[in-house]
């Protein structure tokens, strides 16, 4: 049996209130709540959902720039949860983050070339002076940068050559895993078909995994092998991309392709419209926490917190009831 590169076994992240410790029964704001999933080698895991569903929050957990409040982090075959930052560190080289704002992600104060070396001389990668600049400038070829720009300072380029900048620097360790957090989101729209292409060029050539956080489905759509769809810090749907956007099963995921705008697009009469507001994440609604919002709502979803249950072969859903072809039926939880 293939053993996945990354495991998630229900990873939750909860923040202090003002005035309270972290501790049971007391309030707390829940940003990620019992998240489970795989991601194997080669493979693009997309991560959708509106804002403030946690999904940048499971990243910075995913790559324990968060401590996780409860569950397990499983990197080919080995629990990295508990490992303090010294025995952590060999892995921090095997799973790389790009954040969404290329410019803040940048340090102001130093050139370009040295940017991207900063991940290689933390590893300590290069002790020679000529090998690090050679890959440092193989990084610049691969992504696209011009290699006379390498003592530049990133106030010295555009938005789309600092993102570009942000992956030379992910891949200067060579890594089995990046997770892109909404890396094309701060971008115009010519750019961000560029960094995409890119990102799929360099993750077949290099044989790379990525987990890319959109609120965009049409990007996700796009650059994604699976789907994971998440409501207020909870998943609620995961298949692969051409099953979720044949038949979304969760009414969450139908009312978020229905939102998505397309030339031949849906009336408004026959839009799916999602009444109310998104909850509190510190007083989530008890049950389904989508219930407050679903337009299919029965009595008991207030009642059941349903888990992931797989409907058909990859294609898993946390709801109470399944959606298909128009019908309604009642599933085990």
């Amino acid at each position: 049996m293939t053993v996945p590169l990354l495991k998630a076994e229900h990873i939750s992240k909860w923040f202090p209130v003002k005035g309270y410790t972290l501790r049971p029964g007391r309030p707390c704001l829940k940003a990620v709540s019992n998240v489970s999933f795989e991601i194997n080698e080669g493979e693009t895991l997309g991560i959708v959902g509106e804002s403030g569903c946690g999904k940048s929050t499971l990243g910075r957990t995913i790559i324990k720039l968060l401590t996780p409040t409860e569950g397990r982090l499983i990197y080919k075959g080995i629990d990295i949860t508990s490992l303090s930052e010294k025995k952590f560190r060999p892995y921090r080289k095997e799973i790389q983050i790009m954040f969404q704002d290329p410019y803040a992600s940048l340090d102001p104060r130093m050139t370009v070339g040295d940017c991207i070396a900063e991940p290689m001389d933390v590893q300590k990668l290069y002790t020679d002076t000529e090998a690090r600049l050679r890959r440092i400038v193989e990084l610049m070829d691969v992504c696209g940068l011009n290699r006379n720009y390498i003592n530049r300072y990133p106030h010295e380029f555009s938005g789309g050559q600092r993102q570009r900048i942000g992956i030379a620097r992910a891949l200067s360790v060579n890594p089995s895993l990046i997770i892109c957090d909404e890396p094309v989101s701060a971008l115009d729209v010519s750019i961000q078909s560029q960094i995409i292409n890119l990102l799929m060029t360099i993750q077949k050539n290099m044989h790379l995994s990525l987990i890319f956080i959109s609120h965009d489905l049409s990007v996700v759509h796009y650059i994604s092998t699976r789907i994971m769809v998440m409501y207020l810090g909870n998943v609620v749907e995961i298949a692969e991309k051409k099953q979720l956007f044949s038949n979304p099963l969760h009414p969450y995921t139908r009312a978020l392709l229905q939102a998505v705008p397309v030339i031949n697009g849906n009336s408004l009469e026959s839009m799916q419209i999602l009444d109310g507001e998104l909850p509190s994440p510190v007083d989530p609604p008890p049950g389904c926490v989508f219930h407050t919002r679903c337009p299919c709502a029965s009595p008991f979803c207030s009642d059941i917190l349903p888990s992931l249950h797989e409907v058909e072969k990859g294609h898993w859903v946390a709801c109470i009831k399944k959606y298909k072809t128009g019908s309604i039926y009642e599933q085990v939880s």
